[in-house]
């Protein structure tokens, strides 16, 4: 029989409990961390959704045949500076004038803030401070010379949900294509403007925009246009009910922004229930298409190809 003691165990036998020394610790949620760092996320968000480019969805037909209802755009908000209508929700008092601010171009299309209003309008730039507008049985005269007008092919838009080309007091303009498909067939129009830079317009008939008495555009004022030239509430109607237009000229501060480009494009038969019909919804050929004026040389005399 031996003396000697038996070695001490180096490892807890199985299903010890763990010295008090060496247990984990669970630490709790720490929610006021969490609270700040979304607070930060969100206010990052509001501050490039205010400043540097936010997105914008198409609501009518007014900038027809460039912009169809569903269209989902991206717009710049730093090319003109920044003003009052600038950040988010319009939530900044009204004041005049813009911080950094540079004047829109001619057939820059921009969003707008209607005088009066917190809703926003999208409008093309048709006239500068100083220029002279009138509008003559449908035919643009910037500074006294016909802004030119080319007769082009007529537009084939499907129809679908967010365009059903309802038959109005201008006619029915649906038609059956060769593939069967029903589409919209309306006429269309180039316009270019005396810097080169056109864009096509929608003209189906006499309308009451189509004669505007001539006004000359205000110190820091724009005049704007809808390219759906019988359907747009623009600078060529009176603000408020029932026209709800801009009521002429618009001060350069309710200018909200460039549209820049086309995101993506929704038909109108996506149900918030159904994610499949999300892609199936999806305007093909729509998305990455640039809204910046087609440039060309400034024409070489004004004319009128009505």
């Amino acid at each position: 029989m031996s003396g000697e003691a038996a070695p001490a165990s180096a490892e807890p036998a199985a299903g010890a409990p763990a010295s008090a020394g060496t247990a984990p610790t669970k630490e709790g949620t720490d929610w006021w961390g969490e609270i700040k760092a979304i607070f930060w996320l969100i206010l990052a968000v509001l501050g490039f959704h205010s400043f540097i480019a936010k997105p914008f969805y198409i609501p009518s037909e007014s900038m027809m045949p460039g912009l169809l209802v569903g269209d989902r755009l991206v717009v710049s908000k730093y090319p003109y500076g920044w003003s009052w209508v600038s950040p988010s929700f319009h939530i900044l008092p009204r004041w005049g004038g813009r911080l950094w601010g540079a004047m829109p171009e001619r057939g820059d299309i921009v969003i707008v803030t209607p005088p009066g209003e917190n809703s926003d309008y999208i409008k093309r730039v048709i006239g500068l401070p100083g220029d002279t507008i009138e509008v003559i049985d449908g035919n643009v005269y910037l500074n006294g010379q016909a802004v030119r007008r080319e007769e082009r092919p007529r537009t084939m838009i499907p129809i679908d949900a967010n365009t059903p080309c309802e038959p109005d007091s201008f006619g029915d303009y649906r038609v059956r294509g060769e593939d069967g498909r029903m589409y919209c067939r309306l006429p269309v129009f180039r316009e270019t403007l005396p810097n080169g830079r056109s864009y096509d317009t929608i003209d189906v008939g006499h309308s009451q925009g189509d004669d505007f008495a001539r006004v000359t555009v205000p110190e820091g004022h724009v005049f704007l246009m809808g390219d759906n030239r019988d359907h747009s509430s623009d600078s060529r109607f009176r603000a408020g009910f029932p026209e709800r237009g801009l009521g002429g000229p618009v001060p350069w501060e309710n200018i909200g922004g460039r549209a820049e480009f086309i995101t993506f494009s929704l038909d109108g038969s996506s149900s918030y229930w159904n994610p499949i019909s999300w892609f199936t919804a999806l305007r093909g050929g729509r998305s990455g298409s640039s809204l910046r004026p087609d440039e060309g040389p400034p024409p070489q005399a004004p004319g009128n190809s009505r």
